[in-house]
Parts: C-alpha cells; sequence; structure tokens
C-alpha cells in the first residue's frame, strides 16, 4: 500500500539521520594527550601556584608527606572530568602507622567539586608501596543559576593531600602521579544560556596561556549542542509520521459507481 511505503520511508530516513548522530556521541571528541609538550614534573602548593597539566597528560612531582599538592586543567561545556592520582609511599619499613590520602577537586571559583562515583579518599596500610584515588565529577554545564554549585566551563583545580598521618611520618618523601581526562557527554546535559567567559582566574589564565594547556580547539561556542540534531531529527519523524497516518485512516478515497 502506498501508505505503509510512506511509513517505511520515514523510519529509514528517521534512522540515517539518527545514525551518524549517535555514532557521534558515542565516539565523542576524545581528549588528546599533551603532545610533543614535556609533562609537568613539579606540583604548585596552592591555587595561585597550581601547575597546569594539559587533558591526557601525566604529571609527576616529587614531595614531602604532609604537602599539599595542586594542579590545574581546563574542562569545557559538555565534558565530564575524571582525575586519577597515584602515591608511591615511603618504605614500609620508615613508617610507623597507617595514612590516609585525598583527593578534592575545585572548579575556578574554588568551589568544591563532588564526585560522582570514584575513590576519593582512601587508608594506606603500613605495608603498602602505593595508593590510588580517583574521581569523576558531574558533566560542565554551559550556565548555572547563581545560587547553584553546578560545574561551569574552565580552570579546575586538582589537590592531594594526607588527611591522616602519625606524627612520626610526616616529611618523609613521596612521588605523585596525577592525570585529568574528559568524556563528551554530548546535548544531554545541556542547557540554555551560557557564561559570558569561561572561568579562568587572571594568573592561572596567564600560565595557561603560555604553557598552552586551555583546550586545543579553543572555548566551545554558547548556542551549539547535538541537541539541535535530534531536535530536527524528530520534528522531520513526527512529520513524515503525521503523513503516513493520514495515508492510512483516510483509506483509498474512491466511491462505488452508482448503478
Amino acid at each position: 500500500m502506498p501508505a505503509v511505503r510512506v511509513l517505511a520511508a520515514a523510519l529509514l530516513t528517521g534512522a540515517a539521520l539518527l545514525a551518524p548522530a549517535g555514532a557521534a556521541l558515542a565516539a565523542g571528541p576524545s581528549p588528546k594527550p599533551g603532545g610533543s609538550a614535556a609533562a609537568p614534573t613539579e606540583a604548585g602548593t596552592a591555587f595561585r601556584t597550581a601547575t597546569p597539566v594539559k587533558l591526557g597528560q601525566e604529571a609527576t612531582a616529587d614531595a614531602s608527606t604532609g604537602d599539599y599538592l595542586y594542579w590545574s586543567f581546563p574542562l569545557d561545556a559538555g565534558q565530564r572530568g575524571t582525575v586519577r592520582a597515584k602515591v608511591a609511599l615511603p618504605p614500609s619499613a620508615s613508617r610507623h602507622a597507617t595514612s590516609t590520602w585525598r583527593i578534592d577537586v575545585y572548579d575556578g571559583l574554588r568551589r568544591r567539586q563532588p564526585c560522582m562515583y570514584g575513590v576519593q579518599a582512601a587508608p594506606a596500610p603500613k605495608e603498602s608501596a602505593t595508593l590510588a584515588l580517583s574521581c569523576t565529577l558531574r558533566p560542565v554545564r554551559t550556565g548555572a543559576d547563581t545560587w547553584s554549585d553546578d560545574p561551569l566551563p574552565g580552570t579546575y583545580y586538582l589537590r592531594l593531600t594526607v588527611v591522616d598521618l602519625a606524627q612520626e611520618d610526616l616529611g618523609q618523601p613521596v612521588r605523585a602521579q596525577v592525570q585529568a581526562d574528559a568524556k563528551d557527554t554530548g546535548g544531554a546535559y545541556a542547557v540554555d544560556g551560557a557564561l559570558a567567559a569561561p572561568l579562568v582566574p587572571g594568573i592561572t589564565a596567564a600560565r595557561q596561556t603560555a604553557a598552552g594547556t586551555g583546550p586545543e580547539d579553543g572555548w566551545s561556542g554558547p548556542w551549539w549542542s547535538d541537541r539541535w540534531i535530534w531536535t530536527a531529527a524528530g520534528g522531520l519523524l513526527g512529520g513524515l509520521a503525521g503523513i503516513a497516518g493520514y495515508r492510512l485512516t483516510r483509506g483509498s478515497g474512491r466511491t462505488a459507481p452508482r448503478a
């Protein structure tokens, strides 16, 4: 029947439109590693001196137990960031008790961001040689209400420190490895509105510009997301389905000949 053919064509058209969008969402623009630039080998000791790192780049630092270690990295709208830290602990023979380590992530306004999942804090028994921590953040939004603490585009800070330690173990040498990655979440988390500019504090912004640790393609525009693709495809499918339904319900439109 013609109506069946119209409906089949509508379904095929919708599948053709949605397949590339779905593939783009599944793949997403993967963050590129730091490239040829040397990976950082030190950490800052405060927000103002945080060491910038690129997404996908592994940074290291030698420090003393009890130090506060800071790194900064960029996150753009639509990205869900994950930070990982690994601590090489002092030899067990020189340690006196279990220690507890923790990572925290702050945005450009220095608001601590909660972890959706991951091991944010963990104890390191006396016999442990290493300790691994991780934190996956909420997706970054293009805009938010002034009273909310929603993550926004800009600079993010990673802080690593020990929060429970025997007094005798202070000052012992440790080595930290950290890495920040991001995954594109697509338009599912997009909202209306946008910031006038990313939350990049002045001093860190200058250091990021010098080190080239901002997004390689620049900060995203405020209006585009793949929700436009799904909205357009849904509207087209709805229109085609309406035509098909009309053809099915109106019948052949022919009348029986009069005697």
